[in-house]
């Protein structure tokens, strides 16, 4: 078996651990997740998630990828045979499925960085969005004619990622991420000094920090924040597992996941900032309050921001340049390293040369792609991304941490393996945190989500229940959620049915103590 790849500098896999982390949902989730939830106050159930799941979290994904040397599929194997491995297969497949949309949400803002400097959406940002850019079909479940605007940058989007992908682990993905992660906290600084310095922006700021203390008694509050921490921090779909195996065999993994998860926490401030200050803007030029244009996800990036554009007193070009420039930025570091996942995979099971990984791999997420750059691909987007986030990322994070806890019980090994190399030591807290704390709060998420979504119990921004994610039909649900969520479970169990190549099986170049 060919040696392994590695990364070439402890800087040079931390800031492709940040770049996996900082992505999309760090810009458009997190600040209208702050607000919604107390402010300022939910600050303290924020940090206290981050330190008994999130860090905990990643410290164990480190460890399982260094100690055992592969992808996360080999890694489960080599931990537990074929009643591990399939965990592995089910991240990956979760991945693949969240690659071949994301590439589509990076190639809008690729469209609306170039959109910026004449303002071209007008003053109706939101028909311009839905009717010009995306020529979205009237009913969901409609696939339509393909949309050029969206597929020529989708195209590019591709590209990009192939040049890195194929260049390998040092030379690819490494280099891109100490070129695009400087570049993207330069170029969002910028954006934060400008949203700062516009009229109303301590009105925004204001909304954003002021703390509602009578928060912190609601458990919901405390849910959202350790389901947030889960999302943002890139742990449970394979990610962090595969970029740990190629750390050199001495590093420091519990310093490595302390800096990974303060720095995404550190953005996330940072643009909760940005965001706010400019939302501040926006509602004292309308003469209205903030909880009145505060938004999140797509609506927030492409409809509301183009707003606040329109709305600035000068270099309103620029400032839109910026702002959709960083969201490219951000997708890309995150789009290679979800790619990433499923071609160190496909290499390792069927010792296949990396190039042929990333043009089977990658390719067919590519061909995949196109459905969301279609008349009908938003609606198609928003069921995946919904069901493959709640009944993917969330559900193998329950699982893996229950199974490695209280099944596999290797808790204790992880432990001794992260301590002998690291200089923060983890111990009794540690695995209390993730025998205990974690699997409480994820097994409570995933039944409230089961409920919500059995039973039909969605409800619109006033609070009545519409049924259905969004209302959309059942028939839509089944095929473009449920089945989404289904379809990377099936995949698992299919791939570890199939054999390991013996020259993966033979290697020894792991501590399989």
């Amino acid at each position: 078996m060919a040696q392994r790849s590695q990364w070439g500098t402890r800087a040079g896999f931390i800031m492709a651990a940040v770049g996996s982390a900082v992505g999309l949902g760090n810009i458009w989730r997190f600040p209208y997740v702050a607000y919604e939830n107390g402010g300022g106050a939910f600050f303290i159930p924020y940090l206290f998630a981050l330190l008994t799941a999130g860090i905990p979290i990643l410290i164990m994904e480190f460890t399982i990828g260094h100690k055992y040397r592969g992808s996360a599929p080999l890694s489960f194997f080599r931990m537990k045979g074929k009643g591990a491995e399939w965990i592995g297969w089910w991240g990956i497949f979760v991945s693949f499925v969240i690659s071949t949309y994301y590439a589509v949400i990076i190639a809008w803002a690729m469209k609306y960085s170039i959109y910026s400097f004449n303002l071209t959406w007008g003053d109706d940002t939101g028909g311009f969005l839905f009717g010009d850019v995306l020529n979205l079909a009237d009913n969901p479940g409609e696939v339509g004619g393909l949309v050029p605007g969206v597929f020529l940058p989708l195209l590019l989007v591709w590209v990009i990622a192939f040049v890195i992908l194929l260049a390998g682990v040092k030379r690819g993905i490494e280099l891109a991420n100490r070129i695009f992660i400087p570049t993207l906290v330069a170029v969002f600084l910028l954006v934060v000094i400008r949203a700062v310095t516009l009229d109303g922006a301590a009105l925004g700021l204001d909304a954003f920090f002021k703390p509602d203390l009578s928060k912190l008694a609601d458990s919901t509050v405390w849910v959202a924040a350790y389901g947030h921490i889960f999302f943002s921090l890139s742990i449970a779909f394979a990610i962090m597992i595969t970029y740990s195996s190629y750390l050199p065999k001495k590093s420091d993994i519990t310093n490595n996941a302390f800096i990974t998860g303060f720095a995404n926490s550190g953005f996330e401030l940072l643009a909760g900032i940005g965001i706010f200050a400019a939302l501040g803007f926006m509602a004292t030029q309308a003469g209205e309050p903030v909880s009145e244009v505060a938004s999140a996800g797509v609506g927030l990036a492409f409809v509301v921001f183009p707003k606040i554009i329109n709305e600035m007193p000068g270099m309103n070009g620029i400032f839109g340049f910026l702002f959709f420039f960083s969201l490219v930025l951000a997708g890309l570091t995150s789009l290679i390293s979800i790619c990433e996942t499923y071609i160190a995979g496909l290499s390792e099971k069927f010792n296949i040369s990396r190039r042929k990984a990333v043009l089977f791999g990658a390719g067919s997420a590519s061909i995949i792609s196109i459905l969301f750059a279609t008349r009908g691909g938003l609606y198609f987007l928003d069921a995946a991304d919904y069901f493959i986030n709640q009944f993917g990322v969330a559900a193998i994070g329950l699982v893996e941490v229950f199974l490695i806890a209280w099944v596999f019980r290797k808790l204790k090994v992880f432990e001794n393996h992260a301590n002998e190399i690291s200089d923060i030591k983890v111990g009794l807290l540690w695995r209390i945190c993730l025998t205990f704390v974690t699997p409480i709060v994820l097994g409570y998420m995933m039944f409230d989500l089961l409920r919500i979504n059995l039973m039909k119990l969605h409800k619109d921004g006033e609070g009545n229940i519409i049924g259905n994610y969004e209302g959309y039909p059942d028939a839509f649900i089944f095929q473009s959620g449920w089945m989404v969520a289904l379809f990377a479970i099936v995949m698992a169990i299919i791939f570890t049915m199939m054999k390991w190549n013996r020259n993966t099986i033979d290697s020894t170049d792991y501590d399989n103590r």
